[in-house]
């Protein structure tokens, strides 16, 4: 942190002043969360506990533990990947640099997702599948509101899979998760999907050069890169589905709304008897594609 007040006077409110002006100089745009969210985790303490114990003063310990979190985070690395936990859906979810941090616009797909296997209702549960899961995210909280389901989880990484095994314990549906490493839907041999998941790599290789550095020189360039124009994943991903879709199957996917169009183009290469709509985000973008087979 820059210039600290004297020991006696580094009471927790001028900490947490002093840690956000130092993240804002360091090229953080949420400094003062960044900084609330670190001191949290440094003293063991709720976000909402800073400001009931703000004139407490802080051991050199606690000083020496918050200002190792702050020089992290003033290097570019993210906060969830410090912390070890970011919420999704009410929910806290466990990460590591193994995997995607999980974003706000991936709920679309998971509201999606929930609406449309409830109304197919209890009677036969169907085949769900959630495709290069990562933290495990969309599948986990896709089971924990819909108790009755059973899905498949699938991807390529180990490291992944182990991160998603924690978290569909830390929520308890373990029991109605199997894990399967692989990639796309060929991990799957001769399964028949009823609903298929999958917030695939669409980033494009210029764009993640490009990226800000907490993106670009932390998180896991298998999980965002997908190639040249984007679409490399979601070819990949549709080609890997032929033959593994039942009658009236539903396919869910997470999109670049810049790209929506294409998307559906490379989907409806595989499948061109599919239907397709399109679900917007809170920014009111494309944000899901569907894709309905007859």
């Amino acid at each position: 942190m820059a210039a600290t007040p004297a020991s006696s006077e580094r009471t927790l409110i001028d900490v947490l002043r002093l840690s956000t002006d130092y993240l804002a100089q360091h090229g953080s745009t949420s400094p003062r969360l960044d900084a609330e969210l670190l001191l949290a985790r440094a003293l063991d303490v709720r976000r909402i506990d800073l400001y009931l114990l703000y004139d407490r003063p802080l051991r050199e310990p606690e000083l020496a533990a918050t200002r190792e979190l702050i020089r992290r985070r003033a290097s570019g690395e993210p906060v969830a990947y410090i912390t070890g936990v970011r919420e999704f859906y009410n929910r806290a979810f466990a990460v590591t640099p193994a995997v995607l941090i999980p974003r706000p616009e991936t709920e679309t797909l998971v509201e999606v997702a929930v609406e449309r296997l409830r109304a197919r209702g209890h009677h036969a549960p169907p085949a769900v599948v959630d495709i290069g899961t990562g933290s495990g995210a969309i599948a986990v909280t896709v089971a924990a509101e819909l108790p009755h389901l059973h899905i498949f989880v699938t991807d390529v990484s180990p490291a992944a899979i182990e991160v998603a095994h924690i978290n569909a314990a830390r929520h308890g549906v373990e029991q109605r998760l199997t894990f399967v490493e692989g990639a796309w839907a060929a991990a799957h041999a001769q399964a028949q999907f009823d609903v298929v998941l999958s917030n695939p790599p669409y980033v494009t290789t210029e764009e993640l050069a490009e990226s800000s550095r907490d993106v670009r020189d932390f998180e896991p360039h298998l999980a965002l890169d997908g190639g040249a124009d984007g679409l490399d994943a979601y070819r990949a991903l549709a080609a890997s589905l032929a033959g593994h879709m039942s009658s009236s199957a539903t396919l869910l996917l997470e999109i670049d709304p810049r790209r929506a169009d294409q998307v559906a183009g490379v989907v409806r290469g595989v499948f061109p008897d599919a239907g397709f709509t399109f679900h917007e985000d809170l920014t009111r973008r494309n944000r899901v594609l569907e894709a309905n087979l007859p």
